[in-house]
């Protein structure tokens, strides 16, 4: 099986965190500023840039300074849908089974 498992780890684990998803739901297909996605989601800035930090190591955004602005990106649009079937399976689960 060449599956690359360490990769695949790393990645789970930056999903792993409810903010980092909803900073990856909120950037969505747009560039955002870390002020926007603070704003959006009512998060303080140092946190918000400590997990867009974690999201940027696993590969999952890129940065783009423009002035004294930073703009966050979803690197790789695959990702957004990954996130809708995983919240389908969520759903799935849940309604068959017992709540986690």
């Amino acid at each position: 099986m060449d599956v690359l498992i360490k990769p695949i780890a790393a990645i789970c684990k930056s999903l792993a965190d409810e903010n980092r998803l909803r900073i990856l739901l909120a950037i969505g297909n747009e560039r955002k500023s870390v002020s926007q996605i603070v704003e959006m989601l009512g998060l303080s800035q140092p946190l918000v840039s400590h997990h867009l930090k974690e999201l940027r190591r696993c590969h999952l955004l890129t940065v783009e300074r423009q002035g004294p602005f930073v703009y966050y990106q979803v690197s790789n649009g695959a990702i957004l849908p990954l996130l809708a079937r995983m919240d389908e399976m969520a759903r799935e689960l849940i309604n068959s089974h017992e709540p986690f």
